[in-house]
């Protein structure tokens, strides 16, 4: 269901932007007014493989998945996002062609939509906003490289224990087969592991 931007929704967006660059009011107006508000029941989607992706979502309440499903015919888990996450499908927003992957919802969500074309607007007469996009992405980067050097060298149970640090509360948001998807384990290999750290 979409509306328009309630005060609360955008004092979060404003709070995650204040947290890397200093804005004005007048900037908050302007993404209130080009942004829309969706209320995303728990398992429906944002976007669905062969969609055209518009828009970047800023996730107000919830926590999704983003997943394709593999040559095997198996879900593969390529990203989450939570609160104050941006979460979109970036390769068919900026070269305009339709999604391979999903975006679903784990819980019921609350976001903020914007389109590519609405937010270049706003880049090109409010650069504090595009200084803010780039650290953001800045920091994903640096994320997933991250990820990827953990998943190339440590143990499984490494793996899990660095992940489970890192995002203890967030570890229990979600199924452990999604977890174990995410991380490149089996379900099984990933029940053994949290059952060892039970004992």
């Amino acid at each position: 269901m979409k509306s328009s931007v309630s005060k609360t929704s955008l004092l979060a967006l404003q709070n995650h932007i204040e947290r890397f660059v200093q804005i004005d009011p007048n900037l908050m107006e302007l993404l209130q007014a080009v942004m829309e508000e969706r209320q995303i029941a728990k398992k429906d989607f944002l976007l669905q493989e062969d969609q055209y992706c518009l828009h970047q979502y800023f996730i107000v309440k919830g926590c999704f998945r983003m997943f394709y499903i593999n040559p095997k015919g198996m879900e593969q888990i390529i990203t989450f996002g939570i609160e104050d996450w941006w979460i979109s499908d970036y390769d068919s927003l900026l070269n305009h062609q339709a999604s391979q992957h999903n975006i679903q919802a784990l819980e019921d969500a609350i976001v903020l939509s914007i389109t590519r074309e609405k937010l270049e607007e706003l880049f090109q007469t409010h650069r504090v906003l595009e200084t803010y996009f780039r650290i953001v992405n800045e920091r994903v980067r640096i994320a997933d490289q991250r990820r990827l050097q953990f998943m190339f060298d440590l143990s499984g149970e490494e793996l899990y224990d660095t992940f489970y640090e890192a995002n203890p509360g967030f570890v229990q948001r979600i199924p452990q087969y999604m977890l174990a998807s995410y991380l490149g384990f089996t379900p099984e290999f990933l029940s053994k592991i949290r059952g060892k750290k039970r004992k």
